[in-house]
């Protein structure tokens, strides 16, 4: 069925390629954000991705491989989207809180927070998954051991932040 799809759309079949994209939409939207950790930013990299791929169209050459081309642009989009977001982002610095003498249930959207903000430190290319992308193996753990490390990294740096500017209220 989909393959017919792609043939039609390939011929510039308006209605062929509009159920392609309403097919592939949200799950394009998800892998995207999953990339920026920005909606805004994914929802501009799927638009770029569909209308480069309705450009683009005529020369796929195997049609079967219709859903891993659209998500290598995809991919190639939010790189786009994401060094052109560099430029523009803010770094908004969080001042720590005093931390409550026991635990309560705000911990874990602490925690969430915190991982979020070091994925968002996290390169683009280290954010997307290795299959998304159809990189080698040693690509993926290079990637992956890079991924980590700097995600170490970030988290490190916002506890000393944290634990630096708590020093200097109680002082």
């Amino acid at each position: 069925m989909q393959v017919a799809l792609v043939e039609r759309a390939r011929a510039g079949d308006e209605e062929a390629f509009a159920s392609l994209a309403r097919a592939a939409g949200d799950r394009l939207l998800a892998i995207a954000y999953r990339i920026l950790r920005d909606l805004g930013l994914a929802e501009d990299a799927v638009q770029q991705t569909l209308v480069l791929a309705w450009r683009e169209l005529p020369t796929l050459r195997d049609v079967d491989r219709f859903d891993a081309w659209l998500r290598r642009l995809l991919v190639n989009a939010c790189y786009r989207e994401a060094r052109r977001g560099r430029r523009w982002a803010t770094n908004v610095w969080v001042l720590p809180v005093d931390q409550p003498a026991r635990t309560d249930e705000y911990d874990s959207v602490v925690e969430r927070d915190q991982l979020d903000r070091g994925f968002r430190r996290l390169p683009p290319e280290q954010r997307a998954v290795a299959a998304e992308l159809g990189v080698p193996l040693g690509t993926v753990k290079s990637r992956l051991h890079y991924a980590t490390n700097t995600l170490r990294a970030a988290l490190e740096a916002d506890l000393r932040l944290a634990t630096g500017a708590s020093r200097e209220h109680s002082a």
